[in-house]
């Protein structure tokens, strides 16, 4: 057994053990987003636009991850529409940056790893960067747009009193916590990633300017302010939809 698949089973008990079927649902949405992103590589890979096959493999990837992990109708409805919106967004934020900013294929510093390999393989890497860019934001935006409408939910029920001004307050402040751990976890992620290249640029006696001029540095920092204004997006919007949808119930209960 190679140490993946030994990684993979380890992971599959702890889920199980901890949240018991849902923990299995849990790790079976992992799955199937797996295999929709090795079926958007191998489509990409076919000739078709990258762009189309990572809005198509987004939707699935947001829907699998919010519909398989949630049961409330009311809060994963909202949650859906929410992050569908906020990666239409980013989509079209995307786009003009990632072309202005001109970080699209290899960095330098990548270079001696692929030297033996043909880099003629027909693809356009500008497209790629934009595809990759968009599918790395879902999981932030996902994760937001369920706590947030999951926790509007459960408070409008246990305090049905409560105003939509009040909701909305809620929102703003749940999605202020949100917002902490989330930029920390980006943060530390993109640095721990590439802990060893930024040693290796320091052993170097690279300058800052070197590194605001470093492809790989601008796209992972890049990525993360992406993912960042995607969290703030989605929170606004999110807080928005379910304050909407709560007062419509209230209308229609009223009625």
């Amino acid at each position: 057994m190679s140490m993946i698949s030994l990684l993979t089973l380890i992971l599959m008990v702890l889920m199980i053990l901890v949240g018991g079927k849902s923990g299995f649902t849990s790790f079976l949405s992992v799955v199937f987003n797996f295999l929709i992103l090795f079926a958007a590589v191998i489509l990409i890979t076919g000739g078709i636009s990258a762009i189309g096959v990572t809005f198509f493999a987004g939707v699935c990837i947001l829907a699998i991850t919010i519909f398989m992990g949630n049961k409330n109708e009311t809060s994963t409805n909202t949650a859906f529409v929410a992050t569908l919106i906020v990666m239409v967004i980013m989509l079209l934020l995307i786009v003009p940056l990632d072309y202005f900013a001109q970080i699209k294929g290899f960095s330098n510093e990548q270079s001696e790893e692929i030297e033996a390999f043909n880099l003629l393989v027909g693809a356009n890497f500008e497209t790629i960067l934009i595809s990759t860019t968009v599918l790395s934001t879902l999981g932030a935006i996902a994760e937001a747009a369920v706590a947030i409408s999951s926790g509007l939910e459960e408070l409008s029920e246990q305090n049905p009193g409560i105003t939509i001004a009040e909701i909305f307050k809620s929102g703003r402040t749940i999605g202020f916590q949100i917002m902490g751990m989330t930029f920390n976890t980006l943060f530390f992620g993109m640095f721990g990633g590439d802990l060893a290249l930024f040693i290796l640029l320091y052993k170097l006696n690279a300058n800052f300017g070197y590194y605001l001029n470093s492809k790989i540095f601008v796209g992972e920092c890049m990525a993360v302010l992406y993912s960042a204004v995607a969290v703030i997006l989605v929170i606004w919007i999110t807080t928005y939809l379910m304050g909407r949808k709560i007062n419509q119930k209230r209308k229609g209960t009223d009625f």
